[in-house]
This record gives structure tokens, sequence and C-alpha cells, in this order.
């Protein structure tokens, strides 16, 4: 029997690691060269640090990242804690002394992979490269200024991640709900040497391309933005008032504004007023 062709036509279950640049569109062609070269130094030095044989490592370029797959011979918690932590500090250095610093993107995931003469492919792989890219993702490495957000599955936190170990700690990781091209999924960020990062209460649905701003609109950012904690439309004490006096039960009116907004509240007026702005017509002075 063929064992090679065999193995092509099993699945093995590996480790997938998806890594991502972040905003790689905004370099040009010189740039992006010397970032592809910064991905590649950072990651291949982690493996030689951390002992992961380069024989046991599937390695393909992806343009604006790398994907990869380890062998089952080698452990996952080497890869989640030695490796995680020289690939974020291998990265710090790098991008010192750097006006654009380098940000990266990491997602993990464990599963059945096939491996051809292309490359690998699977529901794993999918999964990997899904979480890596997530909107979610792409907002906290913003958020927090960070040089690495780590993104693993479920299952791999489940399995691995929740019983520590070496650099592993699980009170760092927090976890969300992403929806997917596949449907919805349950998710773990880790921001490498920073306690467990705070998931905003809503994100991004769906992954928008790879931009430097992802508001859709000039609307968006003026909306109140429950999202990232920021609440920008005043409180309206009316609405916790009756006959003058405060009612505790009384919920607080919440308002988003687009334009104009007056707000007045037990004022005695000497003489008729307008409030408000006059337009118009009846705002003209006639002679």
């Amino acid at each position: 029997m063929d064992h090679d062709a065999m193995d092509l036509a099993e699945a093995r279950y590996e480790l997938v690691i998806s890594v991502d640049a972040r905003r790689s569109g905004e370099y040009d062609d010189v740039d992006k060269q010397r970032m592809r070269e910064r991905i590649y130094r950072v990651l291949e030095a982690a493996f030689t640090h951390a002992k992961v044989a380069r024989d046991a490592v599937h390695m393909e370029d992806r343009g604006d990242g790398v994907l990869l797959s380890v062998a089952g011979r080698i452990a996952v918690t080497r890869l989640l804690g030695l490796w995680m932590v020289e690939v974020h500090e291998n990265l710090r250095d790098e991008n010192r002394g750097l006006s654009v610093p380098l940000g990266l993107r990491v997602g993990m995931h464990v599963g059945p992979v096939r491996h051809d003469g292309r490359g690998i492919s699977g529901r794993a792989v999918d999964l990997a490269c899904r979480l890596a890219d997530s909107p979610l993702a792409r907002r906290l490495l913003d958020a927090e200024r960070a040089d690495l957000v780590l993104v693993t599955s479920q299952s791999l936190y489940e399995d691995v991640v929740s019983s520590g170990g070496k650099f592993i700690e699980p009170a760092h990781y927090s976890s969300a709900r992403l929806e997917l091209k596949e449907g919805e999924v349950t998710a773990w960020f880790h921001l490498p040497g920073r306690p467990a990062p705070e998931i905003p209460t809503a994100a991004p649905a769906a992954p928008d391309a790879d931009r430097a701003d992802d508001v859709d609109g000039v609307d968006d950012a003026r909306d109140v933005d429950a999202a990232d904690g920021v609440d920008d439309a005043p409180d309206v004490d009316d609405a916790r008032r009756v006959d003058g006096e405060d009612r505790a039960d009384a919920p607080r009116a919440h308002y988003t504004v687009h334009g104009d907004m007056s707000q007045h509240s037990d004022n005695v007026y000497q003489q008729p007023v307008h409030i408000g702005r006059i337009t118009g017509d009846a705002g003209r002075r006639k002679g």
C-alpha cells in the first residue's frame, strides 16, 4: 500500500494556527515586504526557542499572514504557552522604534486536517482563520493598543487552556459569542502579558475588509456605542420626577441626538419665550 497516498486521503488531528497582520492594506509594496519578513522572523524564532522541530510544522504563506498546522506529536500546551510567549516577546522587539507597530491576530483550533500537494484544508482550518479574522479580534487589537491578540476555539479552551500549565493562565482569557459564516460560536480572547480583556457587550456581526476605519458612516460615530461603554447621551431627570419628587423606580430617559437638542426643567419664565431654532421666513424681520 502507498502510505503517502493514504496519508493524503486521511485527516490528522493537528493544531491549526492562523496569523494575520493588522491593517495590511495600508502598507505600500516596500513596507509590505518588510512586514512579511518581520512576521516570519517572529514566528520562526518562536519555534526555535520553544524547541518545536521544523519538520513538525506545516507553513503556508498568505500574503499578509501565515497559515500553520503543527503535528499532533507536539504538545498543544507548548504552543499555547511557551511558543505564544516567544511570539509576543519577539513581536515587541520587532516593534521597538517602528512608527507603525506590527500587530498580529492569531486564531487557534485543534481538529482534523487534510494535507495535499497544495496545502491544508478542513473545517478546523476554516475555523482558525475565521477566529483570527473576526471583527472582535480586530477591535480588541486596536482598542487595547496591543501588539497581539490570541483567539482560541471553545473546544481548545475547554480541553487545554482551562487546565492551565506553564505560561497558560485561564483567568487571563475572556469569552464571547461570534457570528461566523458557519454559524454562531463561542471563542476565547487573550492579550499576552495582560489581564483578561474586557469584551464589549456588542460587536460587529460580520467581518469587514481590512481597513483603518471600520465605521460604516458618519452617523454610526455619533450613535451611543453600548459596545464601547461610551455614553454621550444626556440623562433626563424629568422622567424620574412626579410632582417635583424623585422616583427611584422610574426609568431614566436616554436619547441619541443627531443635531440640536435643548433640555429644560423646572423653569419659570416672566414673559413669552421661544425655545429652539427659527428658520425660514418665520425667522425674518418684516419691515
